[in-house]
C-alpha cells in the first residue's frame, strides 16, 4: 500500500474499498485485506488470501461493477479488532466486516461479508 492512503480508522476501509474498485483498482482493494484474509462473496463461496480477494475484485471490475456510497453503521471495537457494517443501499441487508489494528495504526480486514440478508 506504499503510496496509497492508509485507513487509519475502521470506517476508512470500506469508503476506500469503493474508491479503489470504481477507479478499477482491483489490486489497491486487495491492499486492504491482510494477507490471509476471507472475503465469502458469495456467500456460499468464500475465497481466502490476497491474490485470490484481488482475482475476485478483478471480475468485478472487468463486470464494470461501481460501488455506491453507503451509510457507516456505528463500529464496534475490541481491543486491536473491529466490526464494521453498512445498511445495503437498497436496505435489503447488511454488510459486514471484520478488521484488525496493524502496528502501524493503520486498519485491513481479515473477514468480509458484502451480502447479509436483513432480518
Amino acid at each position: 500500500m506504499s503510496g496509497e492512503a492508509k485507513p487509519m480508522q475502521p470506517a476508512d476501509v470500506t469508503r476506500l474499498v469503493a474508491e479503489r474498485l470504481n477507479a478499477g483498482d482491483a489490486a489497491g482493494v486487495a491492499a486492504l485485506y491482510e494477507p490471509h484474509a476471507v472475503l465469502a462473496y458469495p456467500a456460499d463461496r468464500p475465497v481466502t488470501g490476497r491474490d485470490a480477494i484481488q482475482a475476485l475484485y478483478q471480475q468485478l471490475v472487468d463486470a464494470g461493477v461501481k460501488f455506491g456510497s453507503e451509510a457507516p453503521l456505528p463500529t464496534v471495537r475490541f481491543e486491536d479488532l473491529a466490526l464494521t457494517s453498512t445498511r445495503s443501499a437498497d436496505n435489503a441487508g447488511v454488510r459486514v466486516q471484520v478488521l484488525r489494528r496493524q502496528p502501524d495504526g493503520s486498519w485491513l480486514r481479515i473477514i468480509d461479508r458484502p451480502e447479509a440478508p436483513g432480518a
